[in-house]
């Protein structure tokens, strides 16, 4: 891989063409403060954003552009601020390691260009955690194809939640689970996920606490209606579009921590396969309340249990016939 300053960018963007055993990496002049690599001619692209007291990452964002095919090589990124990884027709097998891995706990844009296929396959009986893996939270943009096979654990893993909002994604295969995330699972805009042969689940959602079980907030939010910091750690899987099919799976077709939330789109997977641990009454929706506010004749927690004393998080409020789910704060 041949790392190289090129003229300025009207926006930043550092493409690496992978071919065979070796990648080319160009990286724009306007990038140069945020952006090195270090993985010499190698096709396992190693890229570091840099974060100084002299950049402003909350003002810029690269988008790296992969493009070309490789039997023996990855792509590897750690940061500290957000990013997009355009799959630009790429095809990357990693023999031993992860296809993608980003160490940036930040957003991460995970976009299939459209009218381009992509293929993303790691090697088997390592230790790693996924094929497309990040300690941060992806979101699946754009209108194009991406195939992710797991030979080792998960096909595609992250520490925090993920959104898909397009493109076609294609799960061929996962030692562990399909798609594995913490927070939440947002199926939000247009597009389509098929989860075949995944050994354990089809999609997995855990919580990172599990004393931190908030419920929903309006278009899960990070900050509450004050502007005040409220984690949106529900451990739900929100399906609100698209079409979703899960076929051949080993233990479930859908594992949350919360529940699963379907408010539209095509769902195509055995329902009795769906293990749900904090179920709540369907069609009761979050809303977010002080505690000063409560004054109810029954109050109750999530597991349908009658309790005296309000207390933050979620309770289950009933009067009469009417029955609504707060978060009180």
């Amino acid at each position: 891989m041949t790392c190289m300053v090129v003229g300025a960018a009207e926006k930043i963007t550092v493409t690496v063409v992978y071919s065979g055993t070796m990648a080319t990496v160009s990286i724009p002049e306007s990038a140069e403060q945020y952006v090195t690599c270090s993985s010499g001619t190698d096709s396992h692209v190693r890229i570091e954003q840099l974060l100084t007291k002299d950049n402003n990452p909350t003002e810029i964002e690269v988008t790296y552009d992969l493009s070309g095919e490789s039997n023996d090589g990855g792509f590897y990124m750690k940061g500290e601020y957000k990013c997009t990884i355009s799959l630009n027709g790429v095809s990357l097998t990693n023999p031993i390691g992860p296809a993608i891995e980003i160490e940036n706990g930040k957003r991460i844009k995970v976009a299939a260009v459209e009218k381009t296929e992509n293929t993303l396959i790691d090697g088997s009986d390592g230790s790693w955690k996924a094929c497309l893996y990040g300690t941060g939270h992806f979101e699946f943009v754009q209108k194009g194809t991406l195939n992710v096979t797991g030979n080792t654990a998960h096909a595609i893993s992250c520490k925090e939640y993920i959104q898909f909002k397009n493109q076609t994604l294609n799960i061929n295969g996962a030692v562990k689970d399909g798609i594995h995330c913490k927070q939440y699972f947002w199926m939000q805009k247009a597009g389509k996920i098929t989860i075949s042969n995944a050994a354990d689940d089809g999609i997995q959602v855990e919580l990172v606490d599990e004393e931190a079980y908030t419920g929903q907030l309006p278009d899960h939010e990070d900050v509450d209606e004050n502007g005040e910091d409220f984690d949106e750690n529900s451990g739900n899987a929100y399906l609100d579009d698209g079409t979703l099919s899960i076929k051949d799976f080993g233990k479930n077709a859908i594992k949350v921590d919360g529940e699963v939330v379907i408010n539209g789109g095509t769902q195509d997977y055995d329902a009795t396969a769906v293990k749900e641990s904090h179920k709540t009454a369907t069609g009761i929706g979050a809303s977010l309340m002080n505690s000063e506010e409560v004054n109810s004749e029954a109050l109750y927690d999530l597991n349908g249990h009658q309790v005296k004393h309000q207390t933050k998080g979620i309770t289950i409020i009933k009067n009469g016939s009417d029955t609504k789910k707060v978060i009180i704060k």
